[in-house]
């Protein structure tokens, strides 16, 4: 036996990043893996068996999920839809396009009764209305030959195209209407005398012509804004058409309560009511039926508008009902009509802008849509 045997034994030397004890963590030694492996003993990033469909990934407030629930940010705050290139001409193209459909449609009734001073001052609003809608749209196109380019083509997929064919048909049938009208100022006799008995026939089929296609004239619009991605415009697609439509009655009606004497003035009255009912109806629920994508319309400068939209119109009503015997407040009721259709139009228009602004508009409805499906799935 060597000496060296009895000795004791001496301690190998600990080598640096070498642990004391068994399974000691020392800082920057861990081989690849190693951190994991630790998170995986410590209970986190393990799932429930049974999940169920759609599970695998991690579920919303799982408090072993590796990756904590996503709070939501946009990339440094900034918009996740551009706004709408669309300037405040296409607001005023919304109102004049609506006040000519209300007033052709009215029109035809006033026709119809044989109320001869209404018919006519309805009529020739209607042709400046959509004259001056006409204006507003090419203004806003900049530059008048790409109203035309539009014509050059029908496709009935995109409401931007057939929404010009309706104001290409409409505006010569409104015009004709309204041009026939001066044909009372011609002779008696002769050939003016002919064409002076001629015109009340044709001017009556032209008016008709006009009131058919109002109805597309006035909503069109609606649908041309809830086919956009803009979500004050797009989530309340079903209402929009019936906000824009009853406007239009309440803003024709409003022309036919200024224009017109009292006598003529009853078709006027029973429409605004009419057209306010179905305006106010339909924006209560645009305004309130669609979650976050409603605040828009509550907030700011379209709230201010659609609140003022909502007291004009109704007193307008009111006033159409309760003045009839009065001219000036039939005058009166009809101003505030035609007031509240504007500022309608003004405040879903910047609602709609407004909504591109703010990130939550267009991520949080996506998400629900999401939530519901796979609700919907288990």
């Amino acid at each position: 036996m060597s000496p060296g045997n009895d000795a004791p034994a001496q301690a190998t030397p600990r080598q640096p990043g070498q642990p004391d004890q068994p399974g000691q963590h020392v800082p920057g030694t861990d081989p690849v893996g190693g951190q994991a492996a630790r998170m995986w003993d410590a209970g986190m990033g393990r799932r429930e068996k049974g999940g169920g469909k759609g599970k695998g990934r991690g579920r919303k407030g799982d408090a072993n999920a590796v990756v904590p629930e996503a709070e939501f940010s946009s990339y440094y705050g900034r918009a996740v839809l551009k706004p709408p290139v669309w300037t405040h001409e296409i607001a005023y193209y919304l109102f004049c396009g609506g006040v000519a459909a209300g007033t052709s449609m009215l029109a035809v009734v006033a026709d119809a009764r044989g109320d001869v001073e209404a018919r006519r001052g309805l009529r020739v609003t209607s042709l400046a209305a959509v004259g001056a809608s006409a204006y507003f749209l090419i203004a806003d196109l900049g530059r008048p030959e790409r109203f035309y380019n539009m014509l050059r083509v029908a496709k009935i997929t995109s409401p931007m195209s057939v929404g010009t064919w309706i104001l290409t048909a409409f505006g010569p049938l409104s015009g004709a209407a309204a041009v026939l009208e001066a044909a009372a100022l011609l002779p008696e006799r002769g050939l003016p005398g002919l064409a002076r008995r001629v015109a009340p026939p044709l001017a009556s089929a032209a008016g008709a012509g006009a009131a058919v296609t109002g109805p597309l004239l006035a909503t069109y619009t609606a649908v041309l804004l809830a086919d956009t991605a803009v979500p004050s415009w797009h989530e309340p697609f079903r209402e929009l058409p019936f906000v824009f439509g009853g406007s239009a009655l309440a803003a024709g009606a409003g022309a036919g309560l200024v224009l017109s004497p009292v006598a003529q003035s009853g078709p006027a009255a029973r429409v605004a009511v009419i057209g306010a009912a179905a305006e106010l109806v339909a924006a209560h629920r645009m305004e309130s039926a669609h979650g976050v994508v409603s605040e828009p319309f509550h907030e700011g400068r379209p709230g201010k508008m659609l609140r003022a939209a909502r007291a004009l119109t109704v007193a307008g009503a009111v006033g159409a009902v309760v003045g009839r015997r009065s001219r000036l407040v039939s005058a009166l009721a009809g101003a505030g009509l035609l007031t509240g259709s504007f500022l309608t139009r003004m405040a879903v228009f910047e609602a709609g802008v407004a909504s591109t602004l703010d990130p939550k508009y267009v991520v949080r409805p996506q998400r629900e849509r999401i939530a519901a499906r796979e609700t919907a799935g288990e």
